[in-house]
């Protein structure tokens, strides 16, 4: 057995093998699919969490590897909605698709929560590892300005 904190929820997970993915934890043993999954080699960014406030590839990680640590995933990184880089990504019009989405916010947040400087090529160093199939690139680095300005 073993437990993690996802969203602030304590979780008792039996039967977990030693190489099962977080990814599939939380989206088949505890029901959050809000983390997609896009390449399982950890390239695209689609399955990007917070394990204790850093951004992380849940398709990589083994769940074991988390065992009492804080996840959290797209679904806790706001409980109404209203997170800066949510409300910024509504205003700027960002989603097409919206399969990347999760993995972009939770990875821009990362970003954030650094208080980095705010310009293009700091968003873009900060973002590469996160790929939008539909090319919302602008979009995304001036949704993140406007969240930053918000902060």
């Amino acid at each position: 057995m073993i437990e993690i904190i996802v969203n602030d929820t304590r979780h008792s997970l039996d039967n977990v093998p030693e190489d099962m993915p977080l990814l599939w934890v939380l989206r088949e043993r505890i029901g959050l699919t809000g983390t997609k999954f896009g390449c399982g080699g950890g390239f695209c960014g689609a399955c990007t969490v917070h394990l204790e406030g850093e951004a992380v590839r849940a398709c990589l990680l083994p769940a074991v590897a988390v065992a009492g640590r804080h996840v959290t995933t797209i679904e806790g990184l706001s409980k109404d909605g209203m997170h800066p880089l949510q409300r910024a990504w509504v205003a700027e019009d960002v989603p097409q698709c919206g399969y990347c989405q999760s993995g972009q916010l939770m990875q821009a947040a990362a970003f954030l929560k650094g208080k980095p400087a705010i310009d293009d090529a700091s968003i873009t160093t900060a973002m590469s590892g996160n790929i939008c199939r539909c090319g919302t690139y602008a979009r995304i680095r001036r949704a993140i300005k406007r969240a930053a300005s918000e902060a």
